[in-house]
């Protein structure tokens, strides 16, 4: 009767642990490229059908993300529609049927390791099937969480569905590098955009290796789709659709009978009506969504997670990968130090130091490289380590939390499609920008364009100071009060 009175943490702890496996597979199936993109180059660059080129390849390694911008606009018609548990069900399945056909993109229809122009439109066909299912997790994971977790600790849950992505990250670094094992990536000569394969690469890397990285996703996948059937639809998804006694039943699991029904009863307040108006609440809540989103995207960690093996092995220090291994370890640990805080400094001011954190981090990697390796690997690291204590977590646990009940699926589906699109604008323009030349100065792109993410570093600690609200301590309901136009 106790843990009725009082509600179970033990159970409210074992459904958002559910729900962050989607995290790890946001964070496992966006980084397995990173490992894989060299050994895929070399494979399609024996095709005798096309000449596999630069452009080509910067569109099978980023055509995942073409799935995430459908699969996060709309979401919001998922959750509305399907409800947030079946949302993650149908993205476990997206992640298992992408791991496979990955695998296999020959499957049923190609002869079997013949790279082809055929087969290239059917890899990234299922590359982008795993980023609907990433596209839907992003904005559906912090979503659920936010739903089911109670006020007082709803920032730091959410802030686990950040560590879930990293540690995802980290997973695949590590899963990748015992993969490769005692096989080495292969070397590809690229001239004017046309790639070759080294003499001496190693073949089973291009044949084989990278199939096995993709592969490994279906595991997580698997679990993933299997335990989601297994925890509750968020109470307040259930109060919007009239199910008020499951939702009860719900909340009093999480919170105890006593605060329950009081939760229930604020609960329909706000959604007395289902369905509102996306600017009910005014322009300024969208907008600010959007705007966390971007800055997210545009302070250009992605293109630090995508192409670290890259820019290390420019760098010439060391293992490449070993040195990624050791970025998403020092990612976690940061990544903690958000989950620590968030409810005891706020929202805004994480952002805000990450902010400033990350310009100097950018500025250190803009004097240094080529000068000073050390200094540069010091100051990337600083740099992501700024973010992940930041805006890594903090602006998920933002955007599932400040919009209202009644538009919270449209506005978030909005808010993610947005940090999709940064995501691939930052991802596709980082190894042109990186590569720039100027006069013979073969370090130009590379202080250009940390400069250029120092910059949008400052400007975010600007937009967050003037416009981002502090929501420690409210609950999902006080969203509506916050945005209400008098």
């Amino acid at each position: 009767m106790k843990q009725n009175q009082s509600g179970s943490k033990a159970y409210l702890f074992s459904i958002v642990l559910v729900a962050v496996i989607g995290g790890l597979l946001f964070g496992y199936d966006t980084a397995v490229i990173s490992g894989a993109e060299k050994g895929l180059q070399a494979f399609f660059i024996g095709s005798k059908d096309f000449i596999y080129t630069d452009f080509y390849h910067g569109l099978t390694c980023s055509s995942a993300l073409i799935g995430c911008i459908i699969g996060s606009a709309f979401s919001g018609l998922c959750a509305t529609r399907l409800g947030r548990k079946r949302s993650l069900i149908l993205a476990g399945i997206f992640f298992f049927l992408s791991a496979l056909g990955s695998y296999d993109p020959e499957f049923l229809f190609f002869e079997p390791h013949k790279p082809t122009f055929g087969l290239m439109i059917a890899f990234n066909f299922y590359r982008i099937i795993g980023g609907l299912g990433v596209g839907l997790a992003s904005a559906i994971c912090p979503m659920y969480i936010a739903e089911v977790a109670p006020s007082n600790i709803r920032g730091t849950l959410i802030s686990w569905n950040q560590f879930a992505i990293i540690f995802g990250q980290l997973v695949v670094y590590m899963v990748n590098f015992v993969i490769l094992g005692s096989h080495t990536n292969p070397i590809i000569e690229v001239v004017n955009g046309i790639g070759t394969v080294a003499s001496g690469s190693d073949p089973w890397t291009i044949s084989t290796g990278w199939r096995y990285m993709f592969l490994s996703n279906a595991v997580p996948a698997g679990i993933f789709s299997l335990l989601i059937c297994l925890v509750p639809e968020t109470p307040r998804y259930l109060a919007m659709t009239g199910r008020d006694l499951k939702a009860l039943h719900v909340l009093e699991r999480i919170n105890g009978i006593s605060k329950a029904s009081e939760i229930l009863e604020e609960i329909k307040k706000t959604v007395t009506i289902k369905t509102e108006k996306m600017f009910t609440y005014g322009v300024l809540v969208i907008f600010v969504g959007i705007m966390l989103s971007v800055f997210q995207q545009a302070v250009g960690i992605n293109a630090v997670l995508y192409y670290a093996p890259r820019i290390f092995t420019d760098m010439h220090m060391g293992n490449p990968m070993m040195q990624t291994v050791i970025m998403g370890i020092i990612n976690i640990s940061f990544t903690v130090v958000a989950i620590l805080t968030v409810e005891k400094w706020g929202r805004k001011p994480l952002l805000i130091t990450g902010s400033l954190g990350m310009a100097v981090g950018a500025a250190g990697v803009a004097i240094s490289f080529g000068s000073s390796p050390i200094m540069t690997m010091v100051s990337i690291m600083f740099y992501s380590a700024a973010f992940m204590m930041s805006w890594g977590p903090i602006c998920w646990v933002l955007i599932a939390e400040i919009f209202p009940n009644t538009i919270r699926g449209k506005a978030i589906a909005i808010a993610v499609a947005f940090q999709w699109i940064f995501n691939w604008i930052v991802s596709s323009t980082f190894v042109p920008m990186f590569n720039m030349s100027v006069g013979g100065n073969a370090n130009f792109g590379h202080v250009f364009t940390y400069s250029v993410y120092g910059i949008v570093c400052i400007i975010a600690a600007f937009f967050v100071w003037k416009l981002v609200p502090e929501t420690k301590g409210k609950t999902l309901e006080d969203m509506n009060k916050l945005w209400k136009k008098n």
